[in-house]
Order: structure tokens, then sequence, then C-alpha cells
């Protein structure tokens, strides 16, 4: 599959003046900066202006080592996993530390104890939560599938680069909370499997997430998963519904359905950099999992 040098102009042209990158247009945010920074990684070509970029994500790191979706925000939140994704030569071996110390120290408050003790006093037996440590989109709240999705492909990195059993360790659990919300069709979708008795819908995009966090996991478990994931890639409509779900597939070896990957519009920048990662990853080159 072909680079569309088109898509990387289009990155290369939003670029503000602060060294940040949009949704779209307008102020810098940290996840377009990201992706957009990845997406040259992967094309192998040089990010525009990339001292400036990096030096916009430094200054939205926090005095507790997470980091905030863009400045004006006080918090740290569910980005620090993306921008984990970075290299620590990208961004600074003690500010990807700190990063990787927050992501770390962070749980779904369904795995606290403080929380099943809670759920015990009202419901008379404890959660079916057991081992399982996702990751929320904001400290304090419960776990959901992307922000564990991008939390198990940091530390992914990070044992790549340095094995650690700990974080080996959080991995597993990690994966293990994702194969227990996965849907009754095979697929994933924002959080739980079930709602008022009823089986959830899944996702195109969650489903694509949730498969590429769970590659090296054994095939065996996912036929369902798989079948779900080409079906709606013959299906997609969205960009970057097709970008996950293709970046999904190809970590388990699975070639994905036949269709042009730059077919449909992207409309946010965010979708023209994953657009760009899953050519990358068919190419061979996937960033999330090297």
């Amino acid at each position: 599959m072909e680079i569309d040098h088109s898509a990387l102009e289009t990155i290369r042209a939003a670029q503000n003046p602060d060294g940040g990158w949009p949704y779209h247009k307008g102020g810098s945010w940290t996840e377009p900066t990201v992706y957009a920074l990845l997406a040259c990684q992967a094309t192998r070509t040089t990010a525009p202006r990339k001292p400036e970029a990096l030096a916009w994500l430094e200054s939205a790191q926090c005095a507790d080592g997470g980091w905030k979706p863009r400045r004006s925000v006080d918090s740290s939140t569910w980005v620090t996993a993306l921008v984990a994704l970075l290299s620590p030569e990208a961004i600074g071996p003690a500010r990807h530390a700190r990063a990787v110390q927050w992501l770390t120290g962070l749980s779904g408050k369904e795995s606290s104890a403080i929380y099943r003790w809670g759920w015990f006093l009202r419901e008379g037996k404890f959660p079916d939560a057991q081992g399982l440590d996702g990751w929320p989109w904001f400290p304090g709240t419960a776990a959901w599938v992307t922000p564990t999705c991008l939390g198990i492909l940091a530390l992914q990195a990070c044992c790549r680069r340095q094995p650690s059993r700990d974080l080996r360790e959080r991995i597993a659990r990690a994966q293990a909370f994702l194969l227990a919300r996965r849907c009754a069709d095979g697929g994933w979708n924002h959080g739980a499997a079930r709602a008022l008795g009823y089986n959830s819908d899944s996702y195109p995009e969650t489903t694509g997430q949730a498969l590429l966090a769970l590659a090296g996991t054994d095939r065996a478990m996912l036929g369902d998963s798989f079948r779900l994931a080409q079906r709606f890639l013959r299906e997609q409509r969205s960009s970057g519904g097709a970008a996950w779900l293709r970046l999904g597939l190809l970590a388990h070896q699975q070639v994905p359905a036949a269709a042009p990957i730059f077919y449909m519009p992207c409309r946010t920048l965010p979708d023209t950099a994953l657009t760009l990662l899953a050519a990358a990853a068919e190419q061979g080159h996937n960033v999330f999992l090297e």
C-alpha cells in the first residue's frame, strides 16, 4: 500500500505556530499532536518543526508526571498513554519515566478496595472485577475500553525497550479486562458488554483498538472478533474506524478486507494520521507494536 503524500502534506500544513496540532482548526491539543508525530515516524518522514512540537508537548505535562489534553486543562488524563507511546529520546527520559509512573499508578475506580467493599455492602457480593485492571479517561472514574487499549500499548512499548515483570503483569491484567468486556458478537464498545439486561452493540473503532492491544494473545480465542472486524471494515464509512480495524487485524496477521485505504475523507487530523499509520502497518511498519 503506497503512502498518500497529500495526507502527509495535510499534517504538515495543519501544524499551529506554537508547534502543536489541532483536531481540525484552532488551538493545539495533545492527542492530535501525538498522532501527527507518530504518523511522521511511521512513514519515515521528518516531522515539521519537530523541536517546536516536542516543546509544546513538554509544556502540557503536569507536575504529577501525567499529561493534560491541552494547556488550559489543569489535570492529567488518558492522553498520558498516548504521549508514553513516543520514545524516551523524543520527550526526554525523565519526562517519559514520570509519564509511565503516572500511568502505572492509575486504575479504574472499580478495581479499588473501597469501591469493591462498597459494592459488597450494596449487592451482597463482590463485583466481577478480580484480577482486572483497566484505565479510565480521568482519574477517579471507571475504566473504559479505549484508554485501556492505549495504556496497554504504551506499557508494551516500554517492555520492548526494557523488559519488566511488573509491567508485564499490569498488561496481562488490562488484557483480561478487555477480554471480560468483549460483547456477545465478538467486538467491543466503549464500556460494558451488557447494559440493563441487554447485550451491547460493538463499535468499529473500539473493536480495532482492542484487537491491536490484544496482539500476542491466543488467536483461537478471537475468531469471532476477526470475523466481525472484517465485516465492519467492509461496511465502514469512517476513515478513523477503518484505520483502527486495519491496525487491529494486521496485529494478528489477519489480511484486512480488500478496500482502498485512502478512499474515505478524513474529517479530523487524528483520522488523517491514523490512516497513514494503517498504511504503514500494511507495509510492515506498525509503530504501535515496535
